[in-house]
């Protein structure tokens, strides 16, 4: 896999290893484009993210990576930023960053993807939760405030299915982010969850396919182990699609190279 723009850092709280091993895995993996996208800092949800204290550093650091192992691999830097109105922040979104990644991790202030928080699932309508879903992250791409959407249907991270069809419920969202000229991320950590698939699903890749939707590839690693592990998998999933090119992002402006 030539590129791979959503990884983590120990600054978010819950990852490990150093920044050298991560790009290390990379090179090793072949990967010629390799992105950081920590956890942006935000008065919400504090434990599973940096503070804005941390920002220069977080910065520094893989500036200074970039730095140490330029011609061996191209290091972008990006955040991964929740979608959250009234708790986003100049400080992140017009940070001196290659890119932003959009995400939706909460409805309503609970934190769907998150294990602790799993048994609120059995008290919710499911088909009204994958739309409150699908509505925020339409929202997130009307804002135009990033480059990149993160786990398009991370929703379904725990295999709790909807009965409506998902590309109906998804359609105003995709014409959104095809408006506001996003990228989707085809993420590998659907693999390693319950779900275990990447996301986008198949059926929502197809309809991003028919319009004409840009895509980038993202391991979403929290550990060094788990760069590129899925690498093969995605790469061939979007030939199947029609895929023959990927996004790669510098200074917030886009570029398109041939897989």
């Amino acid at each position: 896999m030539l590129v791979d723009l959503h990884n983590h850092t120990p600054f978010c709280n819950h990852a490990e290893g150093e920044i050298d091993e991560y790009i290390k895995q990379a090179i090793s993996n072949g990967c010629k484009h390799f992105g950081f996208s920590d956890h942006a800092p935000m008065e919400f949800d504090p434990k599973y993210r940096m503070s804005f204290e941390q920002m220069d550093l977080y910065e520094k650091d893989v500036k200074d990576a970039r730095d140490r192992f330029k011609g061996q691999i191209d290091i972008l830097l990006g955040y991964e930023v929740d979608f959250l109105k009234g708790y986003m922040d100049d400080r992140v979104l017009k940070a001196d960053v290659d890119y932003l990644i959009g995400s939706v991790h909460f409805i309503d202030g609970w934190g769907f993807d998150n294990p602790e928080f799993i048994g609120r699932y059995e008290s919710e309508d499911i088909d009204e939760i994958w739309q409150k879903y699908f509505d925020a992250i339409e929202e997130m791409a009307k804002s135009k405030l990033f480059d990149i959407v993160g786990h398009l249907d991370l929703i379904k991270v725990f295999k709790f299915m909807p009965n409506k069809n998902i590309t109906e419920m998804a359609k105003k969202a995709l014409q959104a982010i095809k408006d506001a000229d996003m990228s989707i991320e085809i993420n590998m950590a659907g693999y390693r969850k319950p779900i275990a698939e990447a996301y986008p699903s198949k059926e929502l890749l197809k309809e991003a396919f028919k319009l004409d939707i840009p895509i980038t590839f993202g391991s979403d690693a929290h550990t060094p182990k788990q760069v590129g592990l899925y690498a093969k998998e995605v790469v061939e999933f979007a030939k199947e699609v029609g895929y023959t090119k990927f996004a790669i992002y510098r200074d917030r402006k886009r570029e398109m190279l041939e897989f």
